[in-house]
């Protein structure tokens, strides 16, 4: 899963992927560390984050206009040093309905164990397209 190897080397290390599902926030796609339940819920995102045990890795792409777009993630790679996520957004099959501007997002809740600083999230599309990038401070 998303942290195993980045943030833990050889450790196996138990990452959920909490939910999925759309929010309103300003921008473009982008993944976010997540360390304290406000700076979660600035997303929208309602989620049982242990912060004193945990913190949330969160994926953001969009925005879209129309009803139906959904995260799908083709695959996690990590070492002690960065995390590689390949991720795209799958269009709805009858084109959706307009509808006000919203992103969508995937959660991982990752164990605070694991967090090493100056590790890089890269996400990328499956032809290799950067989508979004941050480093853990």
């Amino acid at each position: 899963m998303l942290a195993v190897g980045l943030l833990s080397g050889c450790r196996e290390v138990r990452v959920r992927t909490y939910a999925q599902g759309t929010t309103i926030v300003a921008g473009g796609a982008h993944v976010s560390v997540v360390r304290d339940r406000r700076d979660l819920e600035a997303y929208g995102v309602h989620a049982p984050v242990r912060f004193n045990h945990e913190f949330g890795v969160l994926l953001v792409m969009g925005p879209h206009r129309e009803t139906g777009w959904r995260q799908v993630i083709e695959s996690i790679r990590a070492n002690e040093s960065r995390v590689r996520i390949v991720a795209f957004e799958r269009a709805p099959a009858d084109g959706g309905e307009p509808t006000a501007e919203y992103h969508t997002y995937t959660l991982w809740i990752v164990p605070n164990s694991v967090y090493r600083s100056g590790s890089v999230i890269d996400v990328v599309t499956p032809d290799d397209v950067p989508v979004a990038s941050t480093a853990l401070k």
